[in-house]
């Protein structure tokens, strides 16, 4: 995968820790087959590439057929997760079978869970 189009300097500060946990993340959504995941984060990491950033790193993510369900104008973190997964092969062919939900809580525990597809009436 070509990762030298992503801007990581203003317009996506966090697409270089995304892209370092990528593996953990795609590992994570296949196993949550079976049950949810979590992974432990750390602070620094998300701090240091965004020092301006006010401390507000937690986010929730809905992602179906590799589109965010829910509001995430307001979470460069939550933006930058989505365009990396939106870049992936293998979490795009996840995404485009099953519904995910990723959580990044106060305590930098990303969370990965695979939801029950939700059936469109005919």
């Amino acid at each position: 995968m070509n990762y030298s189009s992503f801007d990581s300097t203003a317009t996506k500060p966090y697409i270089p820790l995304w892209i370092k946990y990528r593996p953990a993340i795609l590992q994570m959504m296949v196993a949550s087959s079976e049950a949810p995941q979590q992974y432990k984060m750390y602070p620094h990491e998300f701090k240091s590439l965004n020092p301006k950033e006010k401390g507000v790193y937690s986010f929730t993510l809905e992602v179906t057929k590799g589109k965010a369900k829910n509001n995430i104008k307001a979470s460069m973190v939550a933006i930058d997760l989505l365009h990396l997964l939106q870049t992936s092969r293998k979490a795009t062919e996840l995404m485009g079978e099953d519904e995910f939900k990723f959580v990044l809580d106060k305590q930098f525990i990303l969370h990965v869970t695979r939801l029950e597809k939700t059936v469109e009436p005919a």
